[in-house]
């Protein structure tokens, strides 16, 4: 049987020992081998943090010989790092003291999280268990991708989503800095970029270096993305001449794939784009640089008449042989200022050079065909954390599953990883952290883990803890959840609103936009905005009728099941008068109805199954409307309990 712990990712090798190392006012950490600013300001870090966690005053630094916790580092890494370094660590840890060996900051900085994560209150105070952990990444990439442009980011919040990164040993913040509504970034040689693409909001220069300096101190790599030769509306409100079309041009304020993108003919925008790239690789540390290339519609290209004439001359049979050319010429860009280009999965093109990544949101397939043709490669499919999924949906996706399984040794070592991906048509700076944490925790722990860690029970047990953590840490996808229901409410109790929304769930992938016309200028407010993606409420209570119905006496959890049913049921009335005098309120009355009659059916079912005894067929059609009806979103939410509701009135009617 594995030993029970809380760690998140579980480490590669793990031995739990007798004995507990105290902490208390008396810890220290010491740097013993290879030192380093970034050590001692992690170092720093860990302490402080220790002390939060604790509420116990603790010392800075001490020397060697009397360290609580020796970190011993064998020496330094590259000044910038490259997609695969060392990030290997042993933990020992014993009732006297602990050791911390690695052979690059990169496994001090993870194994520093691991330490972090052991410990815990026992009957004598804090402690951590004796261990021995050797440790080291499935994967070597392992991003998330934050999307800054569609809605507007601001530093701040980048920065405590790099602290929640570094504590999963996620390594690579994929920063997404242009879109067809918004131009991100400063830039000083195309000052209309940002001036006129913006609204104002961008990063300046000066904040992208503190951003990269803060990633670094954390071990992370920063990846920027400037989507090129699509999603460029925002580009050409100050530089229309990039364009494939005259214009105007104006920022974009609606959501989807747009007809604007660049004219790849003309060698003026080579040169405008050379300039360009050739300041943000001086900006942009990082050997990666990801141009997009994704969801070029064509429209712009094919109602150009010299662009048509350039395809014939060139003998260029469609627009993808069209925006490989594109690509092309921006690889050789790139290379010129030691750039590795990345991509979408439609620059993949076999005339580009084998040193290119292609990040695949298509899926394993798509992956798997890029390594056999010996390019790199990251997944991105069912890694989407905007498409509401659970962490158990995003926790059973691998990058070397399915198709991407059958591939050889050496095609397998193409693969480097995945990313999770936030996309921000419905996110804000209030929202974001709720809808990143803790999923990507569940992701994080598949690109670091061994393969064989997959319980999915297991993983929720640790996700639980691992977001309490979070929160402590600085997240705010626990906290923003109450503020924004307290909001709805007037400021006026929520309990029954939490009721509520604790068994709902935004609908999911891209339903949310065929419900109403959304625009980046409309607030993000409402119900489903202050919703969980998952509601841990809902599952719970799948599991318990699943064991009720599995128990042979039927009557393992009844009494749960039953106070939360009739909790349920006459929530509805204790909700209304919220409900009624809130604008924004007004439309989750249906959602609350249903769950009221959802709830009474349950009852009904439950109290049958419980006796033994068969409903009667006579009210099957109108129990399958109320089903149908709990089932169907309202206000662009799921009543998550109506699965489980369902099962236990087959059950009903099936028995005897």
């Amino acid at each position: 049987m594995a030993p029970r712990h809380t760690l998140m990712p579980v480490p590669a090798s793990l031995e739990l020992a007798d004995g507990h190392l105290a902490i208390d006012s008396t810890f220290r950490a010491a740097l013993t081998g290879y030192s380093e600013p970034r050590l001692e300001r992690a170092v720093a870090r860990m302490v402080e943090r220790l002390a939060r966690q604790t509420g116990i005053y603790m010392g800075m630094a001490a020397p060697s010989a009397n360290a609580t916790l020796a970190i011993e580092c064998d020496g330094p890494a590259p000044e910038v790092g490259s997609a695969v370094e060392d990030e290997s660590y042993e933990l020992v840890v014993t009732a006297a003291r602990a050791r911390l060996h690695a052979p690059t900051p990169y496994g001090a900085l993870r194994g520093i999280e691991t330490f972090l994560q052991l410990v815990e209150l026992g009957d004598e105070g804090f402690q951590v268990p004796a261990v021995r952990i050797e440790d080291h990444p499935r994967f070597p990439w392992r991003g998330l991708l934050i999307d800054v442009a569609r809605h507007w980011i601001p530093p701040e919040v980048i920065k405590r989503n790099l602290d929640g990164m570094a504590a999963l040993k996620l390594n690579v913040l994929h920063w997404h800095l242009t879109e067809d509504q918004g131009f991100r970034i400063e830039s000083k040689r195309f000052t209309k970029l940002h001036e006129l693409g913006s609204d104002g909001k961008y990063f300046t220069q000066d904040e992208v270096r503190k951003i990269i300096e803060y990633a670094r101190d954390r071990g992370i790599r920063v990846v920027p993305e400037f989507d090129v030769p699509g999603h460029t509306t925002s580009w050409f409100v100050g530089h229309r001449e990039l364009a494939s079309a005259p214009g105007p041009y104006e920022i974009e304020r609606t959501w989807g794939i747009q007809d604007p993108a660049m004219d790849p003919t003309r060698e003026e925008v080579y040169e405008f784009l050379d300039a360009f790239i050739g300041e943000m690789a001086e900006l942009f540390p990082d050997p990666y640089f990801h141009i997009g290339g994704d969801e070029v519609n064509g429209v712009q290209w094919d109602a150009n008449a010299g662009i048509q004439a350039f395809m014939r001359e060139q003998g260029m049979a469609d627009n993808h042989a069209l925006q490989a050319y594109f690509n092309r010429r921006i690889q050789g860009i790139l290379s010129k200022y030691g750039k590795t280009m990345v991509g979408w999965d439609e620059i993949f093109h076999p005339d580009l050079p084998g040193d290119i990544v292609i990040q695949s949101w298509r899926g394993q397939e798509s992956l798997a065909e890029s390594a056999r043709q010996s390019y790199q490669g990251i997944l991105s499919n069912g890694y989407y954390l905007d498409h509401m999924l659970s962490a158990a949906q995003h926790y059973q996706v691998d990058p070397l599953s399915g198709a991407a399984a059958e591939l050889s040794p050496d095609e397998k070592e193409r693969v480097l990883g995945g990313e999770a991906c936030m996309w921000s048509e419905f996110v804000t700076w209030e929202t974001i952290d709720s809808r990143i944490w803790p999923r990507a925790a569940a992701i994080a722990e598949r690109l670091w883990s061994p393969p064989e860690v997959d319980d999915v029970e297991d993983m929720y047990r640790r996700l639980e803890v691992t977001s309490q953590r979070l929160e402590l840490l600085g997240l705010t996808h626990r906290s923003s959840h109450e503020r924004m229901l307290r909001r709805l409410t007037d400021y006026r109790p929520i309990d029954a609103l939490k009721t509520l929304t604790d068994l709902l769930e935004p609908v999911k992938y891209y339903q949310r936009p065929q419900s109403r016309e959304y625009t980046s200028l409309m607030p993000l407010n409402r119900l489903v905005d202050a919703t969980r993606p998952e509601s841990d409420v809902a599952r719970e209570f799948s599991r318990m009728v699943d064991e009720l119905l599995a128990d042979r006496s039927h009557q393992r959890n009844a009494g749960a099941i039953e106070a939360w049913l009739v909790s349920w049921r006459d929530n509805h009335q204790r909700l209304l008068p919220l409900i009624r005098s809130s604008a924004l309120l007004r439309e989750a009355e249906p959602l609350s109805t249903n769950l009221q009659r959802l709830a009474e059916l349950g009852l009904e079912a439950l109290a049958a199954v419980r006796r033994g005894r068969r409903l009667p067929d006579s009210r099957r059609e109108e129990q399958l409307e109320v089903l149908e009806r709990g089932a169907q979103p309202q206000a662009e939410l799921l009543i998550r309990v109506e699965p489980a509701v369902r099962r236990l009135l087959e059950a009903a009617h099936e028995r005897h």
